[in-house]
């Protein structure tokens, strides 16, 4: 079997990704959107069972998969699914001596993901996962024809 793309072309997924979300959060510099993104990504993690968050990541690009799982303690159980203010509030209090992240955060990272994979598989893991998975993942009133990776 060849080298799968993600881990061929990982600084490009990364640097596409990162611009992205960037973007959608209307932050100045690589450093404070990867706080947010740290952020999002790990009051996602929090909810969910071990095997639930290796289900999630298989669907991510390299980058953002090591990033998911990164600092994770096992020995902790997941939290109730909460709010999205709650997802916001944690992904704020992320080093917060330097964190700029903004109240929009989850759904910036959301739709940022959703550039950065492959909208069947995502929306196949998230059907497997508890109900609030999805929401935390929605894109309302995005053009689906405007998601899905730019780096294939």
């Amino acid at each position: 079997m060849p080298t799968p793309w993600t881990y061929r072309q990982a600084t490009r997924e990364w640097q596409a990704f990162l611009s992205d979300a960037r973007e959608a959060l209307a932050l100045d510099s690589d450093n404070t959107t990867f706080t947010a993104v740290e952020g999002v990504l790990r009051a996602f993690r929090r909810r969910l069972t071990p095997q639930q968050a290796v289900d999630f990541a298989q669907v991510l690009p390299s980058v953002l998969r090591a990033l998911f799982v990164a600092d994770w303690r096992l020995d902790e159980g997941p939290c109730p699914a909460g709010t999205r203010a709650d997802w916001t509030a944690e992904a704020q209090a992320l080093r917060p001596h330097h964190n700029l992240t903004p109240d929009h955060c989850v759904a910036a990272i959301a739709l940022a993901l959703r550039k950065a994979v492959r909208q069947a598989d995502l929306d196949r893991v998230l059907a497997a996962l508890p109900p609030f998975a999805a929401e935390f993942w929605a894109t309302p009133g995005i053009d689906p024809a405007t998601l899905g990776p730019r780096i294939v």
